[in-house]
């Protein structure tokens, strides 16, 4: 092949540049690793030389490398075997089968071994939606190891869901006082129930084993594979570090970033990975963050391009289906929520949130700040202008992670400093009907104003937050043009739909910008990375409900192709 000559052509499609205009061309041409000509199918033909492979798209779709802007990468490849039991839906359906799988895995087990499982949501479990005052309980569980200790995972992360005999390995009784940001849930009598919220888990989760760097390696590795399969090439894992060692099989811990360094350092590492350090828990405190931070310390790999730090995660509030964020308005059954720091008080909690902003700021970092109800979204905006205006910069891009119930004034701040809003519209699609009963179905069409964000001159970015989802970026982008439920198909905040173009964009152009990449990679254009996802068909013009039924033909990730159906 001249040295000249493009290493791959695709042509004959529908190439959505993901240009500021929107751009479509007919083909692309690719030499190395960069994209180097973009335009009509006679042009890319006569680029091709002897040795180019020519793909002939026939009409259909070629996008940009998706990319996934919040994904929990090594903590996603753990929620599988042999790593963990599947326990969420559809695999289950009732507590019934549940205690089922789980029962299989505790007779599988060796004395004194812990059973773990994730994905449950009792919004799924028949006994629950039979009688609404139910909820999954240690005696559930008890009844098929009662001397097995069992730990699952709930979809959220959120809390988990443990039987008598966890709770005795972990020393958790009546008297046991949760940490900072945490709730053990408790019967009429004061015992637990099994059920530990937010930082609570820690209890329970510090104790499991954790995997060793081989088997962290092996775990990312997998999800790269998977992701190829859906057409993913770059994607963020949103905290690792100290903060993150309590964390399920230490699944936001330092020692992820260990594996994720040895990859990349061995050439085995096939996706861009941007990460948020986590100096401190959730439930931390600003000296955990300064502790962290001096520990960590930005660490960068030989190729930015493929791993880099690019900035700090700290938990500000919970999630609202566990009626843990922190709201204005009361939840539909009663109470605010609240912030998850240290103090205890409100204004305490608040200025300690603050003080935790100000030092990753003062740091130099960009920070992404996971934060969900409206009054703990507020309280983080307005630190984060705290934080500039102390210690001015430019362009420190610092967003709101989540930003479920973001309002107006929060928005237009945010929008005048150029910070932004990850969001997640798959959540939205999976939850809508459920938060109908936790905040009112007023407010639950509210959630994730992903229209207002934009109008509001935002450049939203939108992740599947695996493994709280599928890291299916095809779902996402029907919820945002459809903001329909799963559960019944109903329309939940029709007036926050937004149009395809914006949709990919979420997925695409301003991740890129979140990960300070829009430079060389997000769109098709000469120049970039040739990063780059082809689908079965054209996408212009499909009807949005026929968005997830598109297939991924093809994914080249640094002009290499790296799946093929």
């Amino acid at each position: 092949m001249s040295d000249s000559a493009p290493s791959l052509i695709l042509t004959g499609g529908q190439v959505l540049t993901l240009d500021a205009g929107f751009t479509v061309a007919e083909g692309l041409a690719v030499r190395g690793g960069d994209i180097v000509a973009v335009g009509g199918d006679d042009e890319m033909r006569a680029l091709a030389g002897p040795g180019t492979r020519v793909v002939e798209l026939g009409g259909r779709t070629v996008l940009p490398g998706i990319n996934d802007s919040h994904l929990h990468g090594v903590a996603y490849g753990m929620t599988k075997p042999p790593f963990a039991v599947d326990v969420g839906h559809p695999a289950v359906g009732s507590i019934a089968d549940i205690t089922a799988a789980v029962g299989q895995a505790v007779g599988a087990a060796r004395p004194g071994e812990w059973v773990v499982g994730l994905g449950w949501d009792a919004g799924y479990l028949a006994e629950c939606l039979a009688d609404p005052h139910r909820f999954p309980d240690r005696r559930d569980l008890d009844a098929i190891a009662p001397d097995t200790p069992v730990c699952l995972t709930h979809f959220s992360a959120h809390l988990v869901w443990v039987n008598s005999a966890a709770l005795r390995r972990c020393g958790i009784d009546a008297e046991t006082l949760p940490p900072p940001g945490g709730v053990i849930d408790r019967d009429p009598a004061g015992e637990p129930t099994g059920i530990l919220r937010e930082a609570a888990q820690d209890l329970v989760l510090a104790e499991l084993p954790s995997p060793t760097p081989g088997q962290r390696r092996q775990a990312i590795r997998s999800v790269v594979r998977e992701l190829h399969s859906r057409g993913v090439t770059s994607y963020t894992e949103p905290g690792l570090g100290p903060g993150g060692a309590k964390t399920l099989f230490g699944g936001l811990s330092t020692d992820n970033w260990t594996a994720y360094a040895d990859l990349a350092a061995t050439g085995e590492l096939r996706a861009r990975v941007s990460v948020l350090l986590l100096p401190a828990p959730m439930g931390g405190s600003a000296d955990e963050v300064r502790k962290g931070l001096a520990e960590l310390r930005k660490p960068e790999s030989a190729d930015p391009r493929l791993l880099r730090a690019i900035g700090v995660k700290i938990f500000a509030d919970g999630v609202p289906p566990n009626r843990t964020a922190w709201m204005n308005e009361p939840y539909a059954d009663g109470g605010h929520g609240a912030l998850c720091v240290h103090g205890d008080s409100p204004a305490l909690r608040v200025d300690e949130l603050r003080e935790m902003i100000r030092v990753a700021h003062e740091a130099g970092f960009q920070l992404g700040v996971h934060v969900t109800g409206d009054r703990a979204i507020d309280t983080v905006v307005d630190a984060f202008l705290a934080a500039n205006e102390a210690v001015p910069r430019s362009d420190a891009r610092h967003y709101v992670i989540h930003g479920d119930f973001v309002g107006a004034d929060s928005l237009a701040k945010l929008a005048a400093h150029g910070y932004g809003v990850n969001m997640n519209p798959a959540i939205k699609w999976t939850i809508s009907d459920l938060m109908d009963q936790v905040v009112g179905p007023e407010r639950s069409a509210c959630q994730w104003p992903v229209r207002s964000a934009l109008e509001a001159g935002i450049a939203v970015c939108a992740g599947s937050d695996a493994p709280i989802t599928e890291p299916d970026w095809r779902q996402g982008v029907a919820a945002m043009m459809l903001r329909e439920s799963k559960a019944t198909g109903r329309p939940s905040g029709p007036d926050q739909c937004v149009p395809l173009a914006e949709a990919l964009r979420a997925y695409t152009v301003n991740p890129a910008r979140q990960d300070f990449a829009e430079d060389w990679k997000g769109s098709i254009e000469p120049g970039k990375v040739a990063d780059l996802c082809v689908l079965d068909r054209p996408l212009l013009g499909l009807d949005p409900h026929e968005i997830t039924d598109t297939q991924v033909e093809m994914t080249v990730f640094d002009g290499s192709v790296v799946y093929e159906r």
